[in-house]
């Protein structure tokens, strides 16, 4: 039987993405540097997982010459205090409570809370950013809901490689079989998928043109009983909105 649900945070949780953009290219601008991330380019930019990594990227394909131009002598140093400046501006918004739960989220969390279905996130972002987001959001007692939060730097690598998976099913004593992964994008697809785990993915403006394949059921969103998603790829067996009614249809079948 199903036994848990497995979030990513940044775009399946909440649209964070637009503020962590906003969020880089404020710390770029306290930093004196007239890089600027247009939304065009974080969609490509994206296609890197973990902030810092996104920035090192950013600097290979675009300033390859940075460090030695602005003689930095340790330019991982570097990155890391942008990007340390960036989860604080970002945190800022959160805490200002820029930023909403995706529709359909805030209820299933608490629908399988309810009903014993154990809570687990696998993600990219800083443990900070999780914990802030759902503080933020759900309450900061709903941080213990969570029985496992495994975050970027926990791990060896980051999606689309299986280990936040890996880590987050060895913490919880669950074979993948029992599980089920809430996605956004195809890195965090494949990353669950190369897990074993059985994965619906909510897609976002950022993720719509992402390959999707293998996933159970992509959807715009998890629905809201007023609010029915849309199926984009997938068979939702009749259901409009993601409860535990229909995380049951899509696991009996895929164990089928």
């Amino acid at each position: 039987m199903l036994k848990a649900l497995i979030f990513d945070v940044d775009g399946t949780l909440a649209d964070t993405e637009e503020y962590h953009r906003l969020a880089f290219n404020e710390s770029f601008a306290q930093a004196g540097l007239e890089w600027d991330w247009s939304v065009a380019l974080y969609d490509e930019l994206l296609g890197v997982t973990g902030g810092r990594e996104r920035i090192k990227h950013f600097i290979q394909q675009q300033h390859p010459n940075f460090a030695e131009e602005e003689k930095i002598d340790d330019l991982e140093d570097y990155i890391q205090g942008l990007h340390k400046v960036k989860t604080v501006l970002f945190n800022e918004k959160l805490e200002q409570g820029l930023v909403s739960l995706r529709p359909g989220v805030e209820r299933l969390i608490t629908e399988a809370h309810k009903h014993g279905i154990r809570l687990a996130i696998a993600t990219t972002t800083t443990m900070e950013n999780v914990t802030t987001l759902i503080s933020c959001t759900l309450g900061k007692a709903s941080l213990a809901w969570f029985e496992v939060i495994v975050a970027g730097n926990m791990v060896a690598a980051k999606k689309s490689a299986s280990d936040v998976y890996d880590a987050v099913l060895s913490q919880l004593s669950l074979p993948a079989s029992e599980c089920i992964a809430l996605e956004d994008s195809q890195l965090g697809l494949k990353s669950a998928l190369a897990a074993g785990i059985t994965t619906i993915v909510t897609q976002n403006h950022f993720t719509r043109t992402h390959d999707f394949q293998n996933a159970a059921l992509v959807i715009n969103h998890l629905g809201e009983p007023e609010l029915a998603f849309e199926v984009l790829q997938g068979n939702a067996y009749g259901h409009q909105y993601v409860d535990l009614a229909m995380l049951e249809d899509i696991y009996s079948h895929t164990q089928a």
